[in-house]
């Protein structure tokens, strides 16, 4: 394969950038790959793991060469580390990230782009609870989809690499309006964490008995809060950004629950059954 980017430069040389530097790497789709962050022991273990080819403490330095830049750090962070770089990249040059929120990144940053440089908004659907250079790995987004939300600001041209850059790696790259987006993350994501962290927070209080009976837990609860382990910055910024979405499936979600204890409170054996098979019927149609 052709290489797609002579150099790219990643910010958050962690699971997400990682991963998409060792895929872009793998498919020969890349030239020289620059890590930037805060943590310098993260990006020198990054450079002993071959996920990175060159180290850079400073945005500015990091990315004046770059042909594509990918923000991969958590969403609140975005738009200053974007106005820190944008300024120094050349022209022609393209600024994409990972956010996982795409409303509030878009207003924040699309206003800072300079003539001649490109802005894609982007998010790949894929990851794991675990977090650091050495998470990363070249199949990550095999098989994910990746949304990418152009507006009408987006270079057509840019638009269309970054689209090859994801296919690359093994991703279906779909194209969706900034809102839609966030709506439906708000629901197949964002939504499940809040509930996992939730979930194991109502667990762990729980003081009936003096031992603590998460130590109890088997397959079946270790695998529905799995999620719970990621990374507390990264979700508390989505749950911050993604606030009206996120609130409206809460909302949602609540009256569901609400539907299922009642239907346990009054110990209704035919309505119970029906709300499991609806969920069953609605999961196995998934797979």
């Amino acid at each position: 394969m052709n290489v797609l980017v002579p150099r790219l430069a990643v910010v958050g040389v962690g699971l997400i950038g990682g991963s998409l530097a060792l895929g872009l790497k793998a498919a020969g789709a890349v030239g020289e790959v620059v890590g930037i962050g805060r943590g310098r022991a993260n990006l020198e273990r990054a450079l002993e793991l071959g996920v990175i080819d060159r180290i850079s403490d400073r945005v500015e330095d990091g990315v004046a060469d770059a042909d594509l830049v990918f923000l991969a750090t958590p969403v609140q962070t975005l738009p200053a580390i974007a106005a820190a770089a944008l300024p120094h990249m050349k022209s022609g040059a393209i600024l994409t990230d990972g956010g996982s929120v795409k409303g509030s990144v878009v207003k924040a940053i699309e206003p800072l782009v300079p003539a001649g440089v490109h802005f894609v908004p982007g998010h790949p659907i894929a990851g794991t609870e675990k977090s650091g250079a050495e998470a990363a790995f070249a199949t990550l987004y095999r098989n994910r989809r990746c949304i990418l939300t152009p507006t009408a600001r987006t270079d057509r041209g840019a638009l269309e690499l970054v689209r090859q850059v994801w296919r690359c790696v093994g991703s279906e790259v779909v194209v969706m309006d900034v809102q839609k987006h966030d709506r439906i993350l708000g629901a197949i994501s964002h939504l499940p964490h809040m509930v996992a962290y939730s979930l194991v927070n109502a667990v762990g209080s729980y003081d009936r008995y003096e031992e603590n009976i998460l130590e109890y837990s088997a397959g079946g609860f270790r695998d529905f809060t799995r999620i719970a382990s990621s990374d507390p910055t990264m979700w508390r910024d989505i749950a911050l950004t993604n606030r009206e979405a996120l609130l409206e499936m809460m909302e949602l979600f609540e009256r569901f629950f609400a539907e299922l204890k009642e239907d346990v409170r009054r110990g209704d054996a035919e309505r119970l059954f029906e709300f499991f098979l609806r969920s069953k019927q609605s999961r196995d149609a998934i797979l």
